[in-house]
Order: structure tokens, then C-alpha cells, then sequence
């Protein structure tokens, strides 16, 4: 398997475009229709997975021990999506159609060859991983809405039980769907664990989201809903070892915040955490009433609201990130940032800028929200074969 011959050919392909996962999908449906049922009825966001999943195998390929590991929790994820062993040849096939066709002239007997090897190895590693998963967890979570309340026109807060204990981390994320659509999507609980096993997930709906739209506008309590395992270290408080904390959080990013605070209260280890809340308006506060509740109840916990627009000066606008440089020197600690990709590359920035270390400061990776944040960061999308 000749590394730099496939990431010549890969580069000739992607050159093409949005034309390589229509005709990759075009041919894989038409060969094999069973598959259909797998995917989204939207198939315009998974294109878009599909090149840049080959794009971060490929790019790779030389670094076996990396892509290994990365594969086998591919693996292990798509069970999630009825993938099953005899499923790779057929997207094996439809693959080498793509990859022939989009290199014309240039493919070769050998360049066959090395992708065929390549994706062998993709195809067996990922095999690999979803059987040593199969003995550790389920492909997903049953769970019921226990409870489900419209916070504003476009944010609902969900408590939901799973069937039985669904281990995380506060700061990680869990996939969530609804059993009348075929896509996932994945939310960080809002809370530390329960000893009763339910769930908090913040939940705001996305133009053309169909599985946000669901759980905020077609969801109620007694209904069912699909988690599965958490991705994702990123946000994770073991990164900041002992440290005091500043916590910046806007929107639902709110969600994977709280959670962290719930962690700070259950570890009782002195921390001083700083949080400051961020929200286009004041009305958009959705969580108040649980923020000022951990504030009064823990005397270790400093929270400021920060509302990106003031009524009485129009047209003026706070950046979060502002606010907080403008407060006070925070440099000696531990810096979690949740919010939106503008958010949190502002923030960033800002931050950066301002004297604090990349050690220091902790968020998700940037991208679409389609995957967990360790994915995001590891790769613009990995969805090999959903």
C-alpha cells in the first residue's frame, strides 16, 4: 500500500467536489437499496461527511497507530446506526466505482490495489471496534421523557431516564435521536451523574435541524427517545487538575457548564469558580432560576450575566469575552469556553490575545455540531459509511 500514491489520487478526487458523495451515493443506493434505510432523508449534511471522513483516513494512512484507534471507536459508534459486518463490502464496491471514476485516466491496477488494502483495513479495524464494544455497551439507550419544558419559542429542557445507567463525564456528549427520524445528534448532559440514572439535556432548535426540531416542538413527557455513548475529553475538568476556574457560557452551551459546576459542588475540593452567562438578550436567560440557585446555595460560585444587547443603548453590543478581560486578570486559572462556534472562536481569540495559554483554555473543536467534540477536533467529520 503506497501512501503517497493514495493521497495523490484522493487529492485528484476531491477536486471534484460535491459531485464525489453523489455519485459515491448514487451507486452505493442503486447496487445495494437495503442501505437506503441507514441514512437521513436529508443526505446534504452526510455529503459532506463522507469527504472529509476520507480525507482524514487518507491523510493518515502512514500513521497506522493513530488511525487505528481513531477506527475502532468509529467502529463501536456506528452500531448506533445498524451497521453490521456484511455491510462494508457493499460500501467497498460503491467506493472504488467513486474513486475510478473521478481519477479516469490516472487509475491504475496498482492504485486499485493500494485502496483496496486501505479500505480493508478501515473496514476490519472498524469491525474490530464495534465487536469488542458489543460485551462493554449497547448500540444505544431506550430512554423516557420524563419531563419536557418550552424555556423560549426555541429552547426546551428535557429530563429523560434512560433504561438502565448510561455512564459519563461531565463536559462529554451523548448522541441523541428520536425513534421517527434517522439522524443523530449530539447534546453534553446538564448535569453531573444521578444516583437516579436521568439525564438533563438543553435543547435549542436548528433552522432545517430535524432532530433539535423534534425534541423541542414534538416531544413530550411518556415519550421515547435514543442516547448513545459519550464521546468526547475536551471539556472534562481533568485537564484543569486542581485549579480555581473561570467558566464563560452562552446559550445552551450553558448545558455542559452546569454540569461542570455540579461536578465542582459533588468533589468539594475548594475550587473558586468564576462563571459568567452570556445571552443575546436578557429574555434569553432561559436557565436562570438553576444559575442563581447554584449560586446562592455554594458560596464558591461568582456569577455575572452578560447580555450581548442593553435596551437602554441600541446598537451597542458586549462581546462576552469583553466583559470578562474588562473584570479582572484571570491568567492563573483553568478557562472552559461552551458556546457557539462565533462564541467560542471569539472568546478564543480574545483570550489568546490577551496573554492566556492554549493549556489553559478548554473547549469543544470547531465545526458543524453533527459529532461529539473530540471528533470535531480530530477530524471535520468521520462518518465513514452512515
Amino acid at each position: 500500500m503506497d501512501a503517497a500514491r493514495l493521497k495523490q489520487s484522493w487529492s485528484l478526487v476531491a477536486a471534484h467536489g460535491d459531485q464525489v458523495p453523489l455519485y459515491f451515493y448514487s451507486t452505493l443506493f442503486l447496487a445495494h437499496p437495503e442501505t437506503r434505510q441507514m441514512f437521513p432523508t436529508n443526505m446534504a449534511g452526510q455529503r459532506d461527511r463522507l469527504v472529509a471522513a476520507l480525507g482524514h483516513v487518507v491523510s493518515h494512512v502512514d500513521q497506522v497507530d493513530q488511525l487505528v484507534g481513531f477506527l475502532r471507536d468509529l467502529g463501536a459508534d456506528h452500531r448506533k446506526f445498524a451497521v453490521r459486518a456484511e455491510h462494508y463490502p457493499a460500501v467497498g464496491e460503491a467506493l472504488l466505482a467513486t474513486l475510478r471514476h473521478f481519477c479516469g485516466e490516472a487509475w491504475t491496477d496498482e492504485l486499485a490495489a493500494d485502496w483496496t488494502a486501505a479500505y480493508g483495513l478501515v473496514a476490519q479495524v472498524m469491525t474490530d471496534g464495534a465487536q469488542a464494544a458489543e460485551s462493554q455497551s449497547p448500540p444505544w439507550w431506550v430512554a423516557e421523557v420524563l419531563s419536557h419544558e418550552q424555556r423560549t419559542f426555541d429552547v426546551a429542557v428535557l429530563t429523560v431516564r434512560p433504561q438502565y445507567l448510561l455512564p459519563f463525564r461531565p463536559g462529554q456528549s451523548i448522541g441523541v435521536s428520536h425513534p421517527a427520524v434517522r439522524s443523530w445528534r449530539y447534546y453534553s448532559p446538564a448535569n453531573a451523574p444521578r444516583s437516579d440514572g436521568t439525564v438533563e439535556l438543553h435543547v435549542r432548535a436548528a433552522p432545517g435541524g430535524v432532530v433539535s426540531s423534534r425534541l423541542v416542538y414534538g416531544c413530550a413527557a411518556g415519550d421515547q427517545i435514543h442516547l448513545a455513548s459519550p464521546v468526547g475529553e475536551r471539556l472534562t475538568l481533568w485537564q484543569a487538575g486542581s485549579s480555581d476556574l473561570l467558566l464563560l457560557a452562552a446559550g445552551t452551551g450553558w448545558a455542559p457548564v452546569k454540569a461542570l459546576v455540579e461536578q465542582v459542588a459533588a468533589e468539594g475540593s475548594g475550587r473558586r469558580v468564576d462563571l459568567y452567562v452570556g445571552a443575546r438578550s436578557r429574555t434569553e436567560f432561559y436557565d436562570s432560576e438553576a444559575i442563581d440557585k447554584l449560586a446562592a446555595t455554594h458560596p464558591w460560585l461568582r456569577v455575572s450575566y452578560v447580555a450581548g444587547s442593553d435596551p437602554q443603548r441600541p446598537g451597542e453590543m458586549v462581546r462576552l469575552a469583553d466583559r470578562v478581560l474588562a473584570d479582572g486578570d484571570w491568567r492563573s486559572r483553568h478557562v472552559y469556553v461552551c458556546g457557539s462556534d462565533e462564541m467560542v472562536g471569539d472568546s478564543v481569540a480574545a483570550l489568546t490575545a490577551a496573554g492566556y495559554q492554549p493549556g489553559q483554555l478548554h473547549h469543544e473543536g470547531f465545526g458543524k455540531h453533527w459529532y461529539g467534540p473530540s471528533w470535531r477536533t480530530v477530524a471535520e467529520g468521520t462518518e465513514v459509511i452512515r
